[in-house]
């Protein structure tokens, strides 16, 4: 039985959207298992196991180690398959335009990804981590919001491959976010020309990436952006089960053991961890966005609050009725949000 309850969808446009993401799942996993290596995993067994541990975990149980770790690494490559197949197929009804200049890069060691708008300043960056609950994306997955960032901010935009779990475990991909960042000073970017932007759990890596900068004295970016940011990987918040019937994104692919696979062992409540635990005082400003019916909604409003007390300048919007990280998608809300962050960025940029 799954958790996501349609009938509290009141949007026809949002129910539209909810069943062609669903068709391209089906899509890229009628691909994923042609291949005779995926054959070998009984995955309807699997996947029943996963769905009986979501349940329990929105009933207040909160199941562990309920998978082995090859188990978590084959449904982690499932994902990707998943969210390369869509970023693969929504490129293609909406070509980026051959003027965009798209072109990786190995940044400090770590594989990513210049998208650069005409008009965009060549001397500002939004440095910007894809979502993907730890375990799946990249900058592809991602690429067709981040040109719509760069197009709203006017800067270049480097989307970030950082490495995955459960394969790479917490610290490996924080570790590359931050190499990145580092990287960007060393040849020269000025810090006031830096903001930094996630979705997801991207926006967790934004947060503690200034976190580790300030710990470190490394020089501050000039700002940061959180989309449907997760800020507490100890999910705490009521609206992980109070919004899980209107989330359609999270509620029914068991992203419980994403969690998991990611802490690898490590402490949710450790400020190295999640950032709405972390000392927030001296960052620079933050922008958060999120919509009111979903999940994350209260990592929101939380690491908001948090900042404000610390005194950190820190706004944060939401949306009515919409989805999670909905700025990827042909939505109203979706170019709102997106001309707000221009806004906020402008106001700010030295």
């Amino acid at each position: 039985m799954g958790i996501l309850d349609r009938s509290r969808i009141s949007r026809p446009g949002i129910r539209h959207l909810i069943d062609d993401l669903q068709d391209l799942r089906d899509q890229a996993a009628t691909e994923f298992f042609a291949a005779a290596e995926n054959k070998v995993v009984d995955f309807p067994a699997l996947w029943a196991r996963v769905m009986d541990g979501n349940e329990r975990w929105f009933r207040g149980d909160r199941p562990k180690d309920l998978l082995a770790r090859n188990e978590m690494i084959f449904l982690a490559r499932q994902h990707r398959c998943a969210v390369e197949f869509r970023a693969r197929a929504l490129q293609a009804r909406d070509p980026i335009p051959p003027e965009v200049l798209i072109r990786p890069v190995v940044a400090g060691g770590v594989q990513a990804e210049w998208e650069v708008v005409p008009g965009a300043s060549p001397n500002r960056v939004l440095l910007y981590f894809h979502g993907g609950g730890y375990i799946m994306g990249s900058p592809n997955f991602m690429r067709l919001l981040a040109v719509k960032l760069g197009r709203a901010t006017r800067m270049r935009v480097l989307s970030v491959d950082y490495r995955l779990a459960p394969e790479s475990p917490f610290p490996a991909g924080l570790d590359n976010c931050v190499a990145v960042y580092r990287w960007l000073l060393h040849e020269g970017i000025a810090p006031g020309d830096i903001f930094i932007a996630g979705d997801s759990a991207g926006g967790c890596f934004a947060l503690m990436t200034l976190l580790r900068a300030r710990d470190a004295g490394v020089p501050m970016p000039a700002g940061a952006i959180g989309l449907s940011p997760a800020t507490d990987l100890a999910a705490t918040g009521p609206s992980y089960v109070e919004n899980a019937p209107t989330d359609p994104v999270l509620a029914d692919l068991g992203f419980f053991w994403w969690l998991e696979a990611y802490l690898g062992g490590s402490d949710p409540f450790s400020p190295s961890v999640s950032p709405l635990y972390a000392d927030l005082s001296g960052l620079p400003p933050i922008l958060i966005q999120a919509s009111t019916s979903e999940m994350l909604l209260d990592d929101a409003r939380m690491i908001h609050q948090r900042a404000r007390d610390a005194g950190v300048d820190s706004v944060l919007q939401t949306w009515n009725d919409t989805i999670h990280v909905f700025h990827q998608f042909d939505l109203p809300e979706s170019a709102d949000a997106l001309s707000q962050i221009g806004e906020w960025v402008q106001r700010r940029a030295e």
